[in-house]
């Protein structure tokens, strides 16, 4: 059983609690409903928050899959609920609120749910200008990350993001995948990155603390069987690129010191290190690296997440540049985590285009 399914179960008692004073609270604003009936609702949403990620882990099937994304949907649905009762409950202490404004108020829910959903799924490209003194050549990179496949985004994403490589694929050089391309909510088989290998640009990918869910051999093997470069803690040269990929480390995997950082520079390259989370890019820029290519926060994926994802991650989205005239790249990810939903931020590859200036 994986870190993530483990942490799920642990978390599912206190999710099933919160759960049942959600209903509790709801149905006091129309008709309430008795303890029994709410206990059998609160059971029904924890039973589907578990046993389909559970048979998942064993063998994907049609009929989980489906499970697991109702039941995720759902989880983000309950968190804005969750507001519009707060909002409710508050207000109602000092004027009174009909019971239509209080309908409407909640299926704005819904109504926000089905844009959020179509901008999860719709995959768009965007483009930033990095500019270097010293550059021989114009460069572009497709910069990718937080793919999640899985019980959520299955096979359609691979087959989306493979279409979407190969419409850039006569102005881009190479892609970056930085990391996470699995979710570990179902197993990877070999087959699975597949459609991968009709890309007609080479993938480079260095894993993220999602890979290892699933199991980190299953994943790189599947890369290795669509094609894809797996750099883990290695190093290669591209054009006029020298791309070092640093692995994620729960804290069990040896990270490369400082010295081993930098005897993989090279003076008259591009030095990019791409590494899943956006962290030590102060450290890795005074080593030497140009460019850190790195993903992981979603962009905080939805509203309010995204404003608190701003306050945990100094940098959470976007392009950076410090006085070395080094860059640090965060992108907002192709996938979503848990929830099929994005409002606030892109499902997104970044052509990153590599300018003498």
């Amino acid at each position: 059983m994986s870190f993530r399914t483990r942490r799920v179960i642990f978390m599912t008692p206190f999710y099933m609690l919160f759960e049942f004073f959600l209903f509790k609270y709801i149905f006091m604003l129309f008709y309430p409903l008795d303890d029994l009936t709410l206990l059998i609702l609160t059971i029904i949403v924890g039973i589907l928050n578990v046993v389909p990620m559970i048979a998942e882990e064993k063998k994907t099937r049609f009929i989980t899959r489906l499970l697991t994304e109702i039941s995720t949907t759902w989880m983000w649905a309950s968190l804005m609920f969750l507001i519009d009762i707060i909002v409710i409950y508050v207000l109602g202490q000092f004027i009174e609120l009909s019971l239509s404004l209080c309908l409407l108020m909640l299926l704005a829910v819904p109504l926000i749910g089905v844009h959020a959903y179509w901008k999860a799924h719709k995959l768009i490209i965007n483009e930033k200008t990095i500019k270097f003194d010293d550059l021989e050549n114009d460069v572009n990179i497709a910069h990718l990350s937080d793919v999640h496949f899985g019980a959520v985004r299955y096979k359609k994403i691979i087959t989306q993001i493979r279409d979407a490589l190969n419409d850039v694929s006569d102005i881009c050089d190479v892609a970056i995948i930085s990391g996470d391309l699995a979710d570990g909510s179902s197993v990877v088989s070999k087959d699975d990155f597949l459609p991968l290998r009709d890309v007609k640009i080479p993938i480079i990918f260095t894993p993220g603390n999602h890979d290892y869910y699933p199991g980190i051999k299953n994943v790189v093997a599947a890369c290795k069987n669509a094609g894809i470069i797996v750099l883990d803690n290695e190093s290669i040269e591209i054009n006029n690129l020298n791309i070092y990929g640093l692995t994620f480390s729960f804290g069990d995997i040896e990270m490369p010191s400082d010295d081993e950082l930098k005897s993989q520079i090279k003076e008259d390259k591009v030095n990019i290190i791409n590494y899943h989370v956006p962290y030590g890019w102060s450290k890795h820029s005074k080593i030497g690296f140009d460019i850190q290519l790195s993903g992981h926060t979603h962009g905080g994926q939805f509203y309010p997440l995204k404003w608190v994802s701003e306050l945990i991650f100094k940098y959470n989205i976007g392009l950076f540049k410090d006085d070395l005239n080094h860059y640090l790249h965060v992108t907002t990810g192709v996938g979503s985590m848990d929830q099929p939903i994005r409002w606030g931020t892109d499902s997104e590859i970044v052509i990153l285009k590599l300018k003498k200036n």
